[in-house]
């Protein structure tokens, strides 16, 4: 992913990683000295616990204009962070009261991808998966992760199909299907049959 670079007047110019992954998105404020809450993208939000700079991308719309409208952090330097409720609220040195927290509603919260924890054997990230090509057993390829969906027992694979006008394949993300996944070669290989049509 490029940098994204901030907009004329933000107060921190920091450069967005090289390998940023968005993770969440800033609800609003949390009590009255400064603290947000964040809604994670994933189930488990360890990405948004394993590094201490949060790095922000402003809402989509204008911002609101006046006095109170303090200028837009492109990073958050964390001070606290912890599971609350189905969220995640956080404190952070650049936000000292709550109009400043509000001042962020709707805002896209980056990490770095280094900076997450390594996942336990047999467990992948979604940001990983996403562009994997997907072959079935007898070497054909089904198409391209496209992305994923959380059914609550487990998660399904979004398959792109090479065949533009073929329908998108799901197929659940679970051992009795996937055979292996390697990251390196970029590669899922899975039990399913399909065969892509003109």
């Amino acid at each position: 992913m490029a940098a994204l670079a901030q907009g004329p007047g933000d107060a921190d110019a920091t450069p967005m990683p090289a390998d940023a992954v968005e993770v969440g998105r800033v609800m609003g404020a949390w009590g009255i000295k400064g603290g947000i809450r964040v809604k994670p993208f994933a189930a488990d939000p360890q990405a948004l616990f394993g590094t201490k700079r949060w790095f922000l991308r402003p809402p989509d719309g204008p911002r609101p204009l006046g006095a109170k409208a303090p200028p837009f952090p492109g990073l958050l330097r964390i001070v606290s962070a912890k599971e609350h409720g189905d969220g995640v609220v956080a404190t952070a040195q650049e936000l000292t009261d709550r109009d400043a927290a509000e001042a962020l509603r709707g805002a896209a919260v980056f990490v770095s991808r280094a900076s997450f924890p390594t996942p336990d054997e047999g467990e992948f990230y979604w940001v990983d998966l996403i562009g994997l090509q997907v072959h079935n057993r007898a070497g054909l390829v089904l198409g391209e992760v496209i992305g994923l969906i959380e059914t609550g027992p487990h998660c399904v694979l979004r398959i792109q199909p090479p065949v533009a006008a073929n329908e998108e394949v799901l197929i659940p993300f679970v051992e009795a299907y996937v055979d292996k996944v390697e990251l390196p070669e970029r590669r899922i290989t899975v039990d399913w049959d399909f065969e892509a049509t003109a």
